[in-house]
């Protein structure tokens, strides 16, 4: 069954454009996790692990004699991956949490400690230090041959885990121009939200560079620029209907039609058929004095169902609702709607883009 929703037209501008230059900036850092109940990673299949190790070691002062490498056991430490997410505007000493992820064989990281972890930029350069008790929400026990598992217990998360120890710069107050960046390309959408962010400040402050990016002189005088930005995503933009789109996805058979869906008048004959094949043994018994063995075979019967295709009228649909109503009267499947939605644009009477993922 499907069901139509009622779209909402006035959006704020904070949800319909970004501001350039603010972003968030991914980090990443390897690392050790320490502290395990012997669920860490087998070191004679993970030598990376094994080395890290030792270069920590050596980085504390610990010298370790010749030979006594190969002969090491770490059950309790696993190398891992730990990455967060450096927001817009962060500052050095401000905390964020962090994901530990098991990049070897450890069955489990829970209960460990991961070590102080550099986490570096796409630069190279190191943002955050990261370290802390881990948190791992899975739970898993095995005894005899059998386990069981719950969720995920290689990856694991520390609240407030690392320290921000550098800031990306971000001139944003010192910017001439400042450039909004629609979620979605679209000229009548742009040309709205400059209209109603000239409308709203008394002046043209704004204008529209392409289908996507909108470029606004902040015409505040007492260089509150912070407060100008406020009251500039709070503005209401109503947002251009967008082109009509279909998306199908034919794994699952899930169908999305967005407000802009039309239907012509069409007819659709839709049935079913269905191929049975049944075997079933057959047993040939010999008597006792015949001296002969028995034998076994198969008897397959198939058979073929086809019910009556009734060819049903859809009447033009003008708006989604009357669309959706038109395809429940189908009655097909979710699976089958995605042959009759081709057939239908095909025909020419479905008024959108068809688009499967």
């Amino acid at each position: 069954m499907m069901t139509a929703v009622s779209p909402a037209h006035a959006e704020r501008i904070k949800d319909l454009a970004n501001i350039q230059g603010v972003r968030d900036n991914q980090l990443i850092g390897y690392g050790l996790v320490v502290g395990l109940e012997g669920t860490g990673d087998q070191t004679t299949q993970t030598p990376f692990t094994l080395q890290t190790t030792i270069s920590m070691l050596q980085t504390m002062g610990v010298t370790l004699p010749p030979g006594s490498f190969t002969t090491m056991q770490l059950k309790n430490i696993a190398a891992v991956m730990v990455t967060t997410t450096l927001p817009a505007f962060a500052q050095s000493g401000q905390t964020l949490d962090v994901t530990v992820s098991s990049m070897a064989n450890a069955k489990s990281i829970k209960g460990g400690t991961l070590l102080m972890t550099p986490l570096k930029g796409a630069d190279g350069n190191t943002y955050a230090i990261a370290q802390g008790n881990l948190v791992v929400a899975g739970a898993g026990a095995s005894a005899n041959g059998s386990s069981t598992l719950i969720n995920q217990l290689s990856v694991g998360r520390i609240s407030a885990g690392a320290t921000v120890e550098r800031t990306i710069p971000n001139n944003i107050a010192q910017l001439e121009f400042i450039n909004l960046e629609l979620k979605e390309s679209d000229f009548s959408t742009a040309m709205s939200t400059v209209k109603e962010i000239n409308k709203a400040f008394g002046q043209d402050i704004a204008f529209a560079r392409d289908a996507r990016v909108i470029s606004v002189r902040p015409n505040n005088t007492d260089g509150n620029r912070v407060g100008f930005l406020a009251a500039l995503e709070s503005l209401n933009v109503n947002r251009a209907k967008g082109s009509a789109k279909v998306i199908i996805n034919a794994r699952t058979g899930s169908i999305v039609l967005n407000q802009s869906v039309t239907l012509d008048k069409c007819a659709v004959a839709h049935g079913n058929l269905s191929v049975v094949i049944s075997t079933a043994p057959v047993v040939s018994q010999p008597n006792a004095f015949a001296n002969g063995r028995t034998v076994e075979s198969k008897v397959s019967q198939i058979s073929i169902n086809q019910d009556p295709g009734n060819v049903i009228q859809l009447g033009g649909g003008t708006s989604l609702s009357d669309v959706v109503r038109a395809l429940n009267a189908v009655g097909a499947t979710p699976q089958d709607l995605l042959a009759i939605l081709q057939a239908i644009k095909a025909a020419g009477s479905l008024r959108a883009d068809l688009e499967i993922i």
